[in-house]
Formats: C-alpha cells, sequence, structure tokens
C-alpha cells in the first residue's frame, strides 16, 4: 500500500535505520543521505520517510511531504557549500530508476552544463 513502508525498498530500510547511509540531513518527513554511487563530487539523495513509487504519485498522494523534498533539497545543496546544483528525479525504469521509492537526486560540485546525468 503507498504510503506503508515496503520490506523489499532499499530506502525505506534506509529510513527505518534498517541499512546504513551516510546521513546529511533529516527532518521528521524526509531524510537525505550521500549517493553510494556518485556521479558528480556532491550526489545526495532526498527521499521522503514515506513510501511511494515515483515523485508523481507522492505529489498526488501527499503534495505537502513532496513539496518539501524540494524545500530540502535546497538545503543540503546550501549546506554543502553548492551554489549551482542539478535536481533529478528519474521516474520508471526506462528512465533510469533503479529504486522504486519516490527521490530526488541532489548533484553538483563540478559544471553540469553537458547532457544529461
Amino acid at each position: 500500500m503507498a504510503g506503508e513502508p515496503q520490506a523489499g525498498c532499499v530506502f525505506c530500510k534506509i529510513a527505518s535505520g534498517d541499512i546504513p547511509a551516510t546521513v546529511v540531513r533529516r527532518t521528521e518527513r524526509t531524510l537525505t543521505f550521500r549517493d553510494i554511487s556518485p556521479q558528480a563530487p556532491t550526489h545526495l539523495l532526498v527521499i521522503p520517510r514515506v513510501h511511494h513509487s515515483n515523485a508523481a504519485e507522492l505529489a498526488a498522494a501527499e503534495p505537502l511531504i513532496a513539496a518539501e523534498l524540494l524545500t530540502e533539497a535546497g538545503e543540503a545543496a546550501r549546506g554543502e557549500g553548492l551554489e549551482s546544483y542539478r535536481l533529478i528525479f528519474n521516474t520508471g525504469a526506462e528512465a533510469g530508476q533503479t529504486v522504486f521509492h519516490a527521490h530526488v537526486h541532489v548533484l553538483g560540485g563540478k559544471p553540469l552544463t553537458e547532457g544529461l546525468v
């Protein structure tokens, strides 16, 4: 069921503390941690603590948490000293989504003007 933790979801397990992560920020409804396969010098993931398969599903079901995800992405970027950064939501396997729990990538620390990451 959407919103409820999913037994096989790695991000649900990170959110609950069952799987370790390098946590950068945490709020009551979000968690920000470093990506284990960074695509830029700074590569963070911001996730909602509730489970929704993708950003569109999260926004439709819980718009306030979706907005908080974006706010936290900006705060995390500032906390890392980034003046410029890219936010990426992947939705679906063909778009590169590999963990089906809504999340936003925060990338920065180098010029990101060429191609998509």
